[in-house]
């Protein structure tokens, strides 16, 4: 009796001991987590935890640290993003608002000192001081349509909408420009009514933030395109031209609010960086999509799709 009961003492004993030993190297991983937590988040590093152990526990309580890690990570790549965008764009807003405003100080003040100044340039001047006090009203308005858009506050009611004629219609307006300028054009839009669910209002204004878009930047390529067409369930919209065209690395960011290329800095390519950005959040928001492809001088191509009404 005696060694049995000495036996199960012994086996209690060693059982005892077993859990101590666990507990402790418990301990001791936990506290390699959270020493190694800690180093990962003040240096803000790409390292992850590592633990070998077969307890499930541990292992799950692991796995979901290391997607927190990750999902703390993508947030601090965007913030910096984010925060680049922001210079950026405060950049862009200082010179967008800068220029014509230096514009109209400089003549006013010519006006308040040259009282000598004849009556045709005093009136030239106001003439363009007037033009630069519309291109401020002008650039603000996009400003706050943008704030709407992408808040929510701007409803876009959507109707029954037939893509051929309003395609015309935003064509036509340019086809004088287009002629003066010499440029060619084509247009390939089918006799047959293509309808989807969108805004008259918003569509011109997207086709017309296209067009001008590709008369601008696009040219000096000779020719701007314009096409309609249906594939499966779907409707396409095509604006292009083959003008210098916008190289691999600014296309994933061309729609970003105030991105401009280096090239809209100066006096022949002038732009907010807006009408790409209003020209998207208007398209999104009629269920439609918007893509870039573009290999300078070979062929540029903005591409509205959105689904087609069978009725």
């Amino acid at each position: 009796m005696i060694p049995f009961l000495g036996g199960i003492i012994a086996l209690l004993l060693l059982f005892i001991l077993w859990q101590a030993l666990r507990l402790r190297e418990h301990g001791r991983q936990l506290q390699y987590i959270r020493t190694k937590l800690n180093g990962i988040m003040a240096s803000g590093s790409q390292e992850r935890l590592l633990l070998f152990n077969s307890d499930p526990a541990l292992q799950q309580l692991l796995g979901t640290l290391n997607d927190l890690l990750n999902v703390n990570h993508k947030g601090a790549v965007e913030r910096v993003r984010l925060e680049q965008s922001m210079r950026h764009m405060l950049a862009n807003i200082s010179h967008d608002l800068k220029t014509p405003l230096t514009v109209v100080l400089g003549y006013i003040e010519t006006l308040l000192q040259d009282h000598d100044l004849p009556a045709g340039e005093r009136e030239a001047m106001l003439r363009t001081i007037h033009a630069k006090a519309q291109e401020v009203i002008a650039l603000m308005n996009r400003f706050f349509d943008l704030a709407k858009l992408e808040s929510g506050d701007k409803e876009i009611p959507l109707t029954r909408v037939e893509l051929g004629e309003l395609c015309r219609r935003n064509i036509l307006s340019f086809y004088e420009l287009l002629s003066t300028g010499g440029s060619d054009v084509q247009i390939e839009i089918p006799d047959e009514p293509l309808y989807i669910m969108g805004n008259e209002e918003a569509l011109d204004r997207v086709l017309g933030n296209l067009l001008s878009n590709a008369i601008t930047y696009g040219g000096d390529g000779g020719v701007l395109g314009l096409k309609l067409f249906q594939k499966d369930d779907k409707v396409y919209v095509e604006v292009w031209d083959k003008g210098k065209g916008i190289a691999e690395g600014h296309q994933d960011k061309i729609f970003e609010r105030l991105y401009t290329l280096e090239d809209s800095r100066n006096r022949d390519y002038q732009g907010s960086g807006l009408g790409l950005t209003i020209t998207k959040r208007l398209t999104e928001q009629m269920n439609g999509s918007i893509t870039l492809t573009s290999k300078p001088y070979v062929k540029t191509v903005f591409t509205l799709s959105f689904r087609r009404l069978e009725f």
